[in-house]
């Protein structure tokens, strides 16, 4: 069960609740709590961004930037990830350099490039504060740590899983008239030519593994990706595998953010050499182009915007045109 439903549409802005949703008292447990922390810039140094200013709910918390503007307009060099559908992977970030979603929450606020804030002023702040102390007590029975700020916000992400999209209604459903014959001949293409399902399988299309796809040449793609976190060579130029769900509202893709569109991810995979030149250690799947004809290319995509979920549908539908 999804603990998370869209609540409102205004423009393109999503409005979301988690149905344990804050009374007056304040909010009903954890995950309520991580929600209101999610989007408070009490959490960065300048009190002018929080964690939802660049995991954007209207865009499957991704962000719509190559990469995400922090405090005092600094950027990284790395593209946001989704937030959502997080539940089943075992690392975090496009490195890998964080092992659980608690890890990984308190990354940001304390990165000098994003939120900037030490995390042991990030307490004091919530300690200071009136309605933040009432509520950790209230729900942790203990003032704010690092510890519980960290489980408050895990516990907020864990919430936004999906599941309701077409695809899924039509395999998990057995609904032929959920999705279009191009979205049937997709998957197979998915599975088959386009050899995605090696890389992208399981509950969210993910195998939480680290590939070089090549965007790695050692000059004008400089990012070593994993090797930096474990120490091994082997591992130059790879990065963790993403997750395929809602792929079509998280543009620009790649962990650069480099691509676009969807249309440019499939024409990147169908020939990577033509967008990075001498790519070094490219994963021997993409060693030879696909061969995909255009009427290929457009139902692979096709499939991918059926990994959608529901509740984002006026997006998906903008994305489509």
């Amino acid at each position: 069960m999804k603990r998370y439903a869209l609540l409102a549409i205004t423009g393109c802005v999503l409005v979301f609740v988690t149905q344990a949703s804050s009374s007056r008292e304040g909010p009903a447990n954890k995950a309520a709590l991580g929600e209101m922390l999610f989007s408070d810039p009490i959490l960065s140094r300048t009190r002018t961004i929080s964690c939802a200013s660049c995991h954007k709910p209207a865009f499957a918390f991704a962000d719509t930037s190559a990469v995400s503007t922090g405090v005092e307009g600094r950027t990284g060099v790395r593209n946001t990830p989704s937030a959502m559908n997080l539940s089943l992977q075992r690392t975090f970030f496009w490195d890998g350099r964080a092992k659980s979603l608690e890890e990984q929450a308190l990354a940001p606020i304390r990165n000098p490039d994003e939120m900037d804030l030490p995390i042991e002023e990030a307490v004091r702040r919530l300690k200071e504060d009136s309605k933040y102390n009432s509520y950790f007590r209230n729900i942790f029975n203990s003032e704010p740590d690092s510890t519980n700020l960290a489980a408050a916000i895990a516990a907020f992400e864990r919430t936004l899983e999906t599941s309701n999209s077409p695809f899924d209604n039509w395999k998990f459903s057995d609904d032929p008239r959920a999705v279009s014959d191009a979205v049937k001949r997709g998957f197979t293409l998915f599975n088959e030519k386009g050899k995605c399902v090696k890389c992208h399988f399981g509950a969210d299309f993910t195998a939480n593994e680290f590939r070089n796809i090549g965007l790695f040449n050692g000059r004008d793609f400089n990012d070593s990706g994993r090797a930096v976190i474990s120490g091994n060579k082997e591992e130059t130029g790879k990065f963790k595998t993403p997750g395929l769900r809602n792929i079509a509202l998280t543009a620009p893709y790649m962990h650069n953010g480099m691509l676009r569109d969807l249309r440019e991810v499939i024409d990147f995979y169908n020939e990577p050499g033509k967008f990075v030149r001498n790519a070094v250690g490219r994963d021997s799947i993409l060693l030879q182009p696909l061969g995909l004809t255009e009427d290929e290319k457009k139902d692979l995509e096709a499939f991918l915007l059926s990994l959608t979920d529901k509740r984002f549908e006026q997006q998906s539908g903008a994305a489509a045109q």
